[in-house]
């Protein structure tokens, strides 16, 4: 009877020990599988928003003026939708867990000073060109990104001011 009773427990012990040896986890970089991280395929990513401005700089220097426009609208458009994914998960995840908001907060807050930063180039382009009408926007749409109180948000309404489209400094 005794030896019943101890049938059940030896089992347990064997099953325990045979288990542990089937477990094989590799030991890998987890950033191979994140896509995005690598070198490789960065599309949706700062540094290719950073790569088309200082793509559209080089067009600047070299004085072609057309092809530095597209490279900056294309800094604009990923930066845009960079920031609306960012704005998207942010929603998506308040009250669920709160490290994924404020992650997305913070990169939402580093891509609309990289939005900032290739308006600011566009709008220069534009006034260089003389199209003042289309640099408006573009500064407006600055301070309204990131307030009037920021260093970029005061510079364009500087300029909103030198362009005439405004008349009352701003003192802040």
């Amino acid at each position: 009877m005794k030896l019943l009773k101890l049938i059940p427990i030896l089992l347990m012990i064997l099953g325990n020990l045979t288990i542990k040896n089937l477990v094989h986890a590799e030991i890998n970089n987890p950033k191979n599988y994140k896509v995005l991280s690598n070198d490789s395929n960065k599309k949706l990513s700062f540094s290719n928003v950073d790569y088309y401005i200082k793509q559209g700089d080089k067009f600047i220097k070299a004085g072609d003026y057309d092809k530095a426009k597209d490279s900056y609208l294309d800094a604009r458009k990923l930066a845009k939708q960079l920031a609306s994914f960012y704005s998207d998960l942010n929603s998506a995840f308040i009250g669920v867990d709160a490290r994924i908001p404020n992650e997305m907060q913070r990169k939402g807050k580093a891509i609309l000073q990289i939005l900032a930063k290739s308006n600011e180039r566009l709008a220069s382009l534009y006034l260089k060109t003389e199209k003042p009408e289309v640099a408006v926007p573009l500064l407006v749409e600055t301070i309204r990104i990131l307030s009037p109180n920021s260093p970029e948000g005061k510079e364009a309404y500087e300029k909103l001011i030198q362009l005439g489209f405004v008349e009352t400094k701003y003192k802040g």
